[in-house]
């Protein structure tokens, strides 16, 4: 009897404890589940109400801010820093991917005289991951720029880890990459942007390039508050951010994320033809950035954004990531910077930042005023609902004055120049 008693009742016990870890593999895939809807439901997405606008923890929401610096994950006082444009109303950085500033630390690690680039310097990615954690926090929104296109030109080319002087993985003549390069970033004179499979191919290049941005994407896919552009203010081929932004997409997708991606061009001029790389394919860039736009002054700088605006087709968020305009500066003086702040977000985009000084105001007293004063303002008003609409100002003059409205409902009037 013992001998039959026995198996019999390990069976029962197998099967019991079968049952008990099928119970908790089903329950772990439903909190999964439950998890990966939650996230999807909370990260930064279109306006399902009014896709010009962002929409995030399933609410809408207006980008504006301004800071000290572009990489700003690599300042010393990055939390107080953080803190002071929120208590202003801001919740909106940009974040480029850069490391040639003093004090800055690039992402690989150096292994004797040279960088190994399959191995991180991990306090360049403590610092970004410092900057997600309490960005998180805060409620603020990040607009990430995957390549820092300057890092890869001039001085800052020099002292690359992808420049192949500098590194033990490839050299010169394997990859075609040059070591010098002397030219403005206009010139497209590094063909490190041309590794992609429809240009060059460059395998041996492209292999290190896909290292850094899975890095980056597994820093960044676990959070909802990102955005991705693929660079700034790029001349290149449309071929290389069409490469990335699918990249990014598939890899989010792998992850179970969905994520927001865009193209930043050099030209000013919104009408050039590089522009309808972003403008005409929605399939690869889910939203659009005009920033270069903000070089343009006055009247002509809301005619030519508003030109976009009225044809943008599917209608989806325009972002102005950089404001320019600081006295000293190279890009018009602070009233300048300040007109096209207002303009932006009375044009009815769906953000506005201060570029860092000295081409902006970043978050300086007069920055943090406008900050506070617009978003006074908008939270008085469903800006949502709103449109720009200045046929309703009567004997208006050229950048006189500015209103967005619902009509019947609630107006809003800028004056440039105050109320005279």
């Amino acid at each position: 009897m013992k001998s039959l008693w026995r198996p019999n009742f390990v069976s029962k016990f197998v099967l019991v404890l079968l049952i008990l870890v099928s119970i908790c593999s089903v329950v772990a895939q439903d909190t999964k589940a439950q998890k990966g809807e939650e996230m999807e439901k909370n990260r930064i997405q279109i306006y399902k109400e009014n896709p010009r606008y962002w929409q995030y923890k399933g609410k809408p929401i207006l980008l504006i801010g301004g800071s000290v610096e572009d990489n700003l994950f690599q300042i010393p006082n990055l939390r107080q820093h953080l803190e002071l444009m929120k208590s202003v109303g801001g919740n909106y950085v940009r974040s480029t991917m850069s490391w040639v500033d003093e004090g800055d630390v690039p992402p690989h690690k150096k292994v004797g005289d040279k960088y190994d680039l399959e191995q991180w310097n991990e306090e360049f990615w403590n610092r970004f991951r410092n900057f997600i954690t309490w960005t998180h926090e805060m409620d603020i929104i990040v607009q990430i720029e995957v390549w820092a296109t300057f890092n890869y030109y001039r001085e800052p080319w020099a002292a690359n880890p992808f420049n192949p002087k500098n590194n033990s993985n490839y050299t010169a003549e394997e990859t075609g990459l040059p070591t010098v390069v002397k030219d403005h970033p206009v010139a497209t004179g590094n063909n490190f942007f041309w590794s992609v499979p429809k240009e060059r191919n460059q395998q041996n290049v492209l292999k290190y390039q896909e290292m850094f941005v899975d890095k980056l994407l597994d820093e960044t896919l676990p959070y909802g508050h990102i955005l991705y552009c693929m660079d700034n203010e790029t001349a290149v081929t449309a071929a290389w951010g069409e490469y990335w932004a699918t990249y990014i997409q598939k890899k989010a997708k792998e992850a179970g994320r969905n994520v927001e991606t865009t193209e930043m061009w050099d030209p000013w001029d919104l009408s050039d033809k590089k522009h309808k790389a972003t403008f005409d394919h929605p399939e690869t860039y889910s939203f659009c950035d005009i920033s270069q736009n903000n070089h343009q002054k006055r009247q002509r700088h809301w005619d030519n954004a508003q030109k976009i605006r009225a044809k943008l087709t599917p209608i989806r968020p325009i972002n102005n990531i950089k404001i320019y305009g600081a006295d000293g500066g190279r890009y018009g003086s602070t009233r300048d910077g300040l007109e096209r702040f207002w303009r932006n977000i009375f044009g009815g985009f769906a953000s506005a930042r201060f570029h860092r000084p000295d081409s902006g105001v970043g978050l300086s007293e007069i920055a943090q005023a406008h900050l506070k004063s617009m978003r006074m303002i908008t939270d008085k008003m469903d800006i949502f609902t709103c449109e720009p609409n200045n046929d309703l100002l009567s004997n208006r003059e050229e950048n006189e004055a500015y209103t967005i409205a619902n009509p019947g409902k609630e107006y809003t009037v800028y004056f440039p120049k105050g109320v005279q």
